[in-house]
Parts: C-alpha cells; structure tokens; sequence
C-alpha cells in the first residue's frame, strides 16, 4: 500500500469522526438544552466536533492506557467517563461550546458514542 493512499484512508478517517463528533454534540445539545449550549451557528458546531475529534485522536488512547486497571475492573464501562472527560476538556478549551457540570458531559459522551454506532453502522450496509 502506498503512503498516499494510506494518508487519503486516514484524513476520510478523521472527517468522519469530526462529523460524528459534530453531529453528536449537537443532538446532545438538543437533548440536554438546559445543561449544553454550543449556539446557533453550524460553523460553532463544527468547530467543537473538531476539537472533540482532536482530542479523541490525541489524549483517548493515553486515557484508556493509564486507566486500564478501572477498565478491567468495569468491564470497559468506565469509557463512558474517558467519553465525557473528553467533551468536558473540549467545552473548556472551546468556550461557545458550554457544559454546566461533569455528568452534563458524560451523558453528551453517551449520546455521541451512540450516534456514532448508527453512523457506523449505516455506512457499513
């Protein structure tokens, strides 16, 4: 396999994760209006899918190495935690993207991880 090729399978990788990562939040957001807020605008939207997808892509495999003790222990349950500390660190370092408390964030985690199974599940068939 070619380098090219194998960079174009990797950027199509990572715009669909930040496309799920965008629609997730904002049907999080639909969801939990009260306790997410991340505006009006689809460029909004998008920018903090982004940087969720950047931080899934970076700090997820590191999370779920150093907690892999919790893990075993929850029978891999406590990636909902790693989830919604993810889009807890992303509504902190993206701040129109707003998440009142922790557990706001894990549910948003849950809805996520959720959309992205019927997305994946979709372009599978």
């Amino acid at each position: 396999m070619s380098v090219v090729g194998y960079n174009e399978r990797m950027l199509v990788k990572f715009l669909i994760r930040w496309l799920v990562s965008s629609l997730g939040l904002w049907v999080a957001a639909l969801l939990l209006s009260d306790h997410i807020s991340i505006g009006n605008s689809l460029w909004t939207v998008a920018a903090a899918g982004f940087i969720l997808a950047v931080l899934n892509i970076l700090l997820k495999p590191l999370f779920v190495l150093l907690s892999l003790p919790a893990l075993i222990l929850t029978l891999g349950l406590f990636t909902i935690i790693i989830n919604g500390f993810l889009v807890y660190l992303a509504s902190w370092l993206y701040t129109p993207l707003h998440i009142t408390n922790f557990w706001a964030a894990v549910f948003a985690g849950m809805v996520i991880g959720l959309v992205n199974y019927i997305v994946t599940a979709l372009l599978q068939e």
